[in-house]
């Protein structure tokens, strides 16, 4: 169980140690995805300003987009809303060879919908029940399903959404629907709990972190990702670069002087 009491907060120099360790092993993961062929999806749940987007920004800085594919899915189109719910989180999923990020995902149902009134009372109550189904219909398939849940403190959300109101580089993250719900937070405490309950099963597992520290938090989910998916490291050969042609050699720069450049103003 992890403990409630707060450590102090990481340094930026001993996070930026640790978390280049842990990218080298996220390489070395990747490599092994794609030859194995696994498929592999990570969700990323919890309440606004929680962490999500720098922790899976931390997790994909050093990989390749082609394996390590975000989904962050808008609201659904008209038409969208006429399908069955998951369809279009299903389209998302992953083939041989990659690993999907969930920036939010298909329980957003059970989260924002349920408490903002998107969805019925029927309709919410009917996603809990299928939805262990549809995730262990996927497990058995042979997908690798990691579903993490961010939790940050009350005063923590906060201090984080006071933050993006006066910094212009984050006031983009804030929107109607983010104001909005910082009003309800026992409300989401009480759709998370009925979440829990429901979708934490043996095929599925919820696992928690606590993401007031931020750097301690964005460790914690990479280590333990890398602690979930069994890999080994892919022997490569070593690379060697050919020996450049001088055919053909002319001054190919003076082909560019009649052309603009950028003003170089740094």
């Amino acid at each position: 169980m992890a403990n409630d009491e707060a450590s102090p907060r990481m340094k930026r120099k001993d996070y930026e140690k640790e978390l280049r360790k842990l990218q080298v092993q996220l390489c070395y993961l990747q490599e092994w995805v794609k030859a194995e062929q696994l498929r592999v999806i990570i969700l990323f749940e919890g309440r606004d300003a929680a962490g999500k987007g720098g922790t899976i920004k931390a997790l994909t800085e050093k990989v390749s987009p082609r394996v390590f594919r975000v989904a962050a899915l808008p609201a659904p189109s008209d038409r969208e809303k006429s399908q069955l719910f998951m369809q279009r989180y299903i389209a998302h999923f992953p083939a041989g060879g990659e690993i999907v990020i969930f920036d939010r995902s298909w329980y957003n149902r059970a989260g924002v919908e349920h408490v903002m009134g998107f969805c019925t009372p029927e309709q919410h109550k009917r996603f809990l029940e299928l939805c262990p189904q549809v995730e262990k219909f996927a497990v058995d398939g042979g997908v690798i399903l990691i579903k993490l849940w961010l939790e940050v403190g009350m005063e923590e959300q906060e201090r984080r959404f006071e933050a993006r109101i006066e910094d212009p580089l984050r006031q983009w993250k804030l929107s109607p629907m983010d104001t909005e719900s910082f009003g309800r937070w026992y409300d989401y405490s009480r759709a998370r709990d009925m979440m829990f309950e429901a979708t934490d099963t043996k095929s599925a597992p919820w696992r928690l972190i606590r993401s007031d520290d931020k750097r301690r938090a964005r460790l914690n989910i990479i280590s333990h990702i890398l602690d979930t998916i069994p890999y080994k490291k892919v022997a490569r050969e070593k690379v060697k670069l050919t020996k450049r042609s001088l055919k053909g050699r002319y001054d190919d720069q003076a082909s560019l002087r009649r052309l603009k450049f950028v003003e170089e103003r740094y």
